[in-house]
Parts: structure tokens; sequence; C-alpha cells
């Protein structure tokens, strides 16, 4: 009997320690201006954006921090920078209104997830605020009660 093929999922890469580190406040979906080889990495899945934020120069912003591994297969002529700045895609209104945020009010803007959307890759980015470490705990706190719910919930059905 012949399995079925799985159907690949869209996202690339994630952020977990983002949505630890910050309150998301806000979340917006940004195009990537990449290189051909970066667009392959993508493709077998070499991204990191762990530890990558957005920083804004010139009016522009652009995805600082992202790792993209290049392939060994990638082409000879070209130096692969594993770690440059890209270009994030964004409409005016959305750069002005993240720019505004960010010097006016305090907030930062990290990468939360790398995905693929149709033939595009984008990038989910985050409008936070850096957590306490006591507000880290109420989290941890409310996660393991959240599981000791279900786990009771669970063993008083049988």
């Amino acid at each position: 009997m012949a399995k079925k093929p799985k159907v690949a999922s869209n996202t690339i890469a994630l952020n977990k320690r983002a949505r630890h580190e910050y309150f998301i406040e806000d979340d917006i979906e940004a195009g990537l201006e990449l290189q051909g080889w970066e667009v392959k990495a993508l493709r077998a899945g070499k991204a990191n954006i762990g530890d990558s934020y957005v920083i804004f120069k010139e009016g522009q912003a652009y995805l600082f921090g992202a790792m993209i591994t290049p392939l060994n297969m990638a082409s000879t002529h070209i130096v692969a920078d594993p770690t440059r700045t890209r270009k994030l895609l964004l409409n005016r209104r959305e750069l002005d209104s993240l720019f505004g945020k960010v010097n006016r009010d305090g907030f930062t803007v990290v990468a939360l997830s790398l995905y693929w959307k149709n033939a595009w890759a984008k990038v989910k980015i985050g409008l936070a605020k850096g957590k306490k470490l006591h507000d880290k705990r109420e989290d941890i706190k409310d996660r393991e009660w959240q599981v000791a719910k279900q786990r009771i919930m669970k063993h008083s059905q049988r």
C-alpha cells in the first residue's frame, strides 16, 4: 500500500525566542530582496533568524542578523555572505508607521518567521516591547499550568 506524500510546510525558519523575549504588539508581512544563491539556500531550508532584527537606514528597513547558509553547489563567481543585511520590501505607510513607533515609543522590530507565499519569500516581522524577568517567569508558569491542566483532564476522563 503506497503512502500519501506529505504536504510540504511553507515555513522556512521560526524565531521561537522572540515570543519569549518580547511582547509582540503587531505583526506585518514583508517581502525580502534576495540574491539567487539565497533563494536556492532557502528552498533547501538553510536559514536561521534567531538573532535577527530590523534596522532603519535612509528611509528603508533592513533585516539584520539573519543567517542564510550558502549551499556547496553555489556559484563560484559570487562571494556568498551568509549574514549580509537584506532589504525589506514594505509600503511607505508601513515604513513610516514602524519608524515612528520605534523612535517615539521605544519599540523594537524583530523577525518572527520566514516562509514561502506562492513563489515569494516573506518574513513576518513583529513590533515588540521587551519583557522583564518577572514577565518571562509568569509566561513559563502559565504554560506549565496549561500542560498540567490538560494532563489532569486527560486522566480524569478515564
